[in-house]
C-alpha cells in the first residue's frame, strides 16, 4: 500500500480515536450512491458484527432529506464518490461536516468538491495498472480495520492481521477468477440476449448482488434486475421462479450461508438457468478464519467483473455505454 494511502488512513483513524476520547461517537453513518454505497456494505455489515456502536447505511439524498434522528456531532460519517463529484454525496459530507460530525471521505480525485467537504479525505487508485492493495476496496477495509483498532483495541492484533491480508488480495482474487472463468465465459454466451437477470444473496455479500443488479446488469448493460436478499426470497420474490427465469445466487462463507443454500435448494428445484459462485471455492487461507466473511465479496469482486466482461463481450455493449448518465442534466 502506498505511503499517502497508509498516511491518510492514519489520520482518519486518530480523528475516530480523539473524538472517541473526547465528544464520544454514538454511531456511523456509511453514505454514498449506487455502486459506492454497494461497496461499502459490507463494512457497514463488519460493523454491526463487531462492535456495540450502531452503524447505518444511507443512500446519499436520503440522508439529506430525511437526516435520521441520531445523526449530529457525535457522528462518524463516511461518505464515498469515485469521481468526488456525486452532488448528493457531496451535500452530505458538507451537512456532516457542518453538524459538527467528524467526516471521512474515499475518492479517485484529490482536490475535488468531495475532498474539499469532509475533514479527512482518503484517496484509492484505479484503472488497470493499480496495485490491488491501493485500489478502493482494499482502501476502504484498511480503513475500517484501522477504525475498527481504535474502537475496539482489546483485539488490535485481529484487526492488524486484517490489514496484513489486504496484501494478498491480487493473489486471492487472481485464483477465484482463474476457478471461475471457464463457466463466467459460457454463462455470458448463454445469457448474451436476456432481457433480464435476478440477483440473490446475503450477509457481507449482498452489497456484491446488489451492485451486481443496478450498476453492472441495469446501468451498464440495460438489463432489467432486481437484487433479492436470500432471507426475503420466501416472502415474494420466489413466485416468479420458473425453469425459464435467470438468477446470479452467492452462497456465501459466513453466517448467513443458511440462507443463500435455503433459497439456492429450492432455485435450484424449479430454474433451470442458475449461475452460483460460492465463496467456499475461495483460497482465503491467507485470512484470518474469524475474517475470512468479510473477505469474500473482495474476491467476489473480481469474479462478478470477469463475468460482467465476458456479457459486455458477447452482447457488443460495451461497459461506458450510457443513455442517460452523464449524458444529460437529471
Amino acid at each position: 500500500m502506498k505511503q499517502r494511502h497508509m498516511d491518510q488512513i492514519a489520520a482518519a483513524a486518530k480523528a475516530v480515536q480523539g473524538k472517541l476520547a473526547s465528544d464520544g461517537i454514538n454511531n456511523f453513518y456509511f453514505v454514498a450512491c449506487g455502486g459506492s454505497q454497494a461497496f461499502m456494505m459490507p463494512i457497514q455489515y463488519m460493523f454491526d458484527r463487531e462492535i456495540a456502536i450502531p452503524s447505518f447505511i444511507y443512500t446519499s439524498n436520503e440522508f439529506n432529506y430525511a437526516a435520521p434522528k441520531g445523526f449530529d456531532a457525535h457522528s462518524v460519517v463516511i461518505t464515498c464518490s469515485h469521481s468526488g463529484t456525486t452532488p448528493e454525496t457531496v451535500e452530505a459530507a458538507r451537512r456532516a461536516t457542518a453538524a459538527g460530525a467528524l467526516s471521512i471521505a474515499l475518492s479517485n480525485e484529490e482536490g475535488s468538491p468531495l475532498w474539499d467537504a469532509c475533514q479527512y479525505p482518503v484517496h484509492y487508485d484505479h484503472g488497470p495498472e493499480a496495485v490491488m492493495c491501493d485500489k478502493n476496496n482494499a482502501i476502504l477495509y484498511a480503513l475500517a480495520f484501522s477504525i475498527l483498532k481504535v474502537v475496539a483495541p482489546d483485539r488490535a492484533d485481529r484487526w492488524d492481521g486484517g490489514i496484513r491480508a489486504i496484501e494478498s488480495l491480487g493473489e486471492m482474487s487472481d485464483k477465484a477468477v482463474e476457478l471461475y472463468k471457464e463457466r463466467a465465459v459460457e454463462w455470458a454466451e448463454a445469457n448474451k440476449r436476456d432481457s433480464f437477470v435476478y440477483t440473490m444473496g446475503s450477509g457481507a455479500s449482498y452489497g456484491e448482488m446488489y451492485s451486481l443488479a443496478i450498476c453492472f446488469f441495469m446501468e451498464m448493460q440495460w438489463i432489467n434486475s432486481n437484487c433479492i436478499h436470500s432471507g426475503e426470497y420466501f416472502h415474494g420474490p420466489f413466485e416468479v421462479t420458473d425453469y425459464d427465469i435467470p438468477f446470479v445466487i452467492t452462497l456465501g462463507n459466513g453466517c448467513t450461508r443458511h440462507l443463500d443454500e435455503r433459497a439456492l435448494a429450492f432455485a435450484r428445484k424449479y430454474s433451470k438457468r442458475l449461475f452460483v459462485i460460492d465463496e467456499n471455492d475461495f483460497d482465503l487461507s491467507a485470512v484470518d478464519e474469524s475474517l475470512r466473511e468479510y473477505f469474500a465479496p473482495i474476491v467476489e469482486t473480481a469474479v462478478v467483473r470477469y463475468m460482467i466482461d465476458a456479457l459486455a463481450h458477447d452482447r457488443g455493449h460495451d461497459l461506458s455505454t450510457r443513455r442517460y448518465m452523464w449524458q444529460m442534466e437529471y
